[in-house]
């Protein structure tokens, strides 16, 4: 791999060193540096590290362009069914964090990724395994876009643009964000704090904790919030979790919301554990946060679309059923979907 990819990949997942100038303290999340993780053991991983697993990559007999993995299978949607949804609660997975989330006749998508790279550059960096399962033509209209944090995989400003020109959504976005969506020419921007909410005809959409960080290059470590959403409908609860590690959040929002319908939750890119851990909840955590939010359905995203980890892409759906097993939990309640597909519930 050149070199050119290795420091691609490094920005595309925001790992850098850097704190952002003075301000006021505002919250146990708030801190002078920014923003920080209530947990006071979380271990923050830094430019040193990612590079250390990187160096050890070369010596490893496979690429970050995984060659050797299989096609997996992809249902292209030409949306006809999305478009005529007025009432049901759907989930249709793009790929990655991407999901197409209807609720109440409303249209949501999560973290939004059509480009072909998930990095601050066109050409170098990490590269789409699997193409979106929908096309933007094919969307219904977009009337809610939410975006969980800023890394390159989940705040993607070419397909913001392409978004903001077609459908001109509502962009709820952490503290900290608005700046940087205003100036790639989105309009409707709403920045929110942790537990504050935004109410949509008969939505309300909450940004909640996770346990993460921020950054688009090496010199703006923390400087935005992270975090998740919960949904709440008239009678359904979606929540989606964005990129987390496991901490005593997931708890928190199910006792403050009480039972979900559906977890969107991310199952990939999570090895190696010693570097992934603090951010990233691998299958086996999936299912004690899908516990721990009191939901009825778990559907899964974060793997499958971009090689971002040492795990074998194919790797997260088996490891996820057998955690279900293990903790006595009906596989019906797993909904991994095929790109492209959609579920109505």
């Amino acid at each position: 791999m050149k070199w050119k990819n290795v420091i691609s990949l490094l920005l595309s997942i925001g790992l850098s060193t850097n704190i952002l100038s003075d301000s006021k303290i505002l919250k146990t999340h708030h801190a002078e540096s920014g923003f920080q993780n209530p947990n006071p053991d979380f271990k923050r991983k830094g430019f040193w590290d990612v590079f250390a697993w990187q160096w050890d990559r070369f010596f490893l007999p496979y690429s970050l362009d995984a060659k050797a993995y299989p096609e997996f299978p992809i249902l292209k949607n030409d949306g006809s069914l999305l478009q005529k949804n007025q009432s049901k609660l759907s989930v249709t997975w793009v790929g990655h964090a991407t999901t197409l989330v209807q609720m109440d006749g409303v249209n949501i998508l999560t973290d939004p990724i059509w480009s072909e790279r998930c990095s601050p550059l066109s050409f170098a960096g990490p590269k789409r395994y699997t193409p979106p399962g929908i096309s933007i033509t094919n969307l219904p209209k977009i009337d809610i876009i939410i975006l969980s944090h800023n890394h390159y995989d989940h705040t993607d400003i070419p397909t913001l643009k392409i978004l903001e020109e077609t459908f001109h959504p509502l962009v709820l976005t952490g503290l900290g964000n608005r700046k940087l969506l205003l100036g790639a020419g989105l309009k409707h921007v709403k920045e929110l704090d942790w537990w504050e909410e935004v109410t949509f005809r008969s939505l309300k959409l909450t940004f909640t904790p996770t346990q993460h960080f921020s950054g688009r290059s090496l010199f703006d470590r923390d400087e935005t919030l992270w975090g998740s959403f919960m949904v709440v409908g008239a009678k359904e609860k979606v929540y989606f979790a964005g990129d987390t590690g496991y901490y005593t959040h997931f708890k928190e929002i199910a006792n403050h919301f009480g039972p979900i319908d559906i977890a969107i939750l991310p199952i990939g890119a999570t090895e190696p554990r010693w570097l992934m851990e603090p951010v990233h909840i691998d299958p086996n955590q999936a299912v004690l946060s899908f516990l721990d939010l009191k939901a009825k359905y778990l559907v899964p995203m974060h793997y499958m679309t971009f090689v971002l980890s040492d795990e074998p892409l194919d790797s997260p759906v088996p490891r996820t059923k057998e955690a279900l097993k293990q903790s006595g939990i009906s596989e019906s309640a797993f909904v991994p979907l095929k790109i492209g597909e959609s579920r109505f519930f």
